[in-house]
């Protein structure tokens, strides 16, 4: 059972890997930007921050969202992503045993990164989905909820069904529908979460993505050429899963098995 001091600790864990993903998100899009090298520093003026102006949350609330030195505002995606770490990591702790929380505290900091990341920059950085793939299969080995076959096939199905449904886009309207990003992306999921997690992800986000699209289409006035990125879709449904499995594996059966 686990306690509510032991849900404080996993919390407060979580901001803390939270806000050295505020620092991924900001420096990977940049090429040759180290994630570790300078330290963390104001993003206006460059001033080296002391550890008490970087405490996850309390930090920006203390502070009342600007900088010490030059006032400037900082964004309210610095707090919204430690607390959103560290909820997921509530959530986690909630559901798994410490074994898988360790194996899906690394899957689900990387989604919400790659949710970030895509959102503003319409890019998923190799460095995360690529070692994702290959680290989602080798905790597959010593995974119990998902044995190695799956995981396999759940990269060999993610990556493949995307790469195809992008050549046959690309064939037929001489246009880049989807960007490698999102196979890779999809070959991660399916390391992660297995080959069974793939419909409901590839269902979910597409829902989802069309929701947004075409609200954006009406914000934008662009019609057929607008853009939006798909990674943080695929992420949020991959998330979805993860969490639900098990409610939306009964809801499936219930739809193609009524009696």
């Amino acid at each position: 059972m686990i306690l509510l001091s032991e849900f404080a600790i996993v919390f407060l864990l979580g901001a803390i890997v939270g806000s050295f993903l505020n620092v991924a998100i900001l420096r990977l899009p940049e090429p040759g930007q180290s994630v570790i090298f300078p330290a963390s520093h104001c993003p206006k003026c460059k001033t080296p921050l002391k550890w008490y102006d970087n405490i996850p949350i309390f930090s920006f609330l203390f502070l009342k969202g600007s900088c010490r030195v030059c006032s400037q505002s900082i964004s309210w995606q610095y707090p919204l992503v430690e607390a959103c770490m560290g909820l997921l990591s509530v959530a986690l702790i909630f559901k798994f045993p410490w074994l898988l929380f360790a194996i899906y505290f690394i899957f689900t900091a990387s989604l919400l990164v790659i949710i970030v990341v895509d959102s503003r920059h319409q890019i998923i950085p190799d460095v995360i989905s690529i070692p994702g793939i290959v680290i989602g299969f080798l905790f597959s080995l010593i995974n119990p909820y998902l044995h190695w076959s799956d995981s396999g096939l759940g990269i060999l199905f993610g990556g493949g069904s995307f790469y195809l449904l992008a050549l046959v886009y690309y064939l037929l309207t001489k246009r880049m529908g989807m960007g490698g990003g999102d196979i890779k992306l999809l070959a991660m999921i399916g390391a992660f979460l297995g080959w069974q997690s793939l419909p409901f992800v590839i269902f979910s986000s597409s829902l989802l993505g069309t929701i947004v699209g075409i609200g954006a289409m009406i914000q934008q006035k662009k019609g057929g050429k607008t853009v939006i990125p798909y990674g943080p879709f695929l992420a949020i449904s991959a998330l979805l899963y993860l969490f639900f499995d098990i409610q939306i594996q009964l809801f499936l059966h219930k739809l193609i098995f009524p009696s």
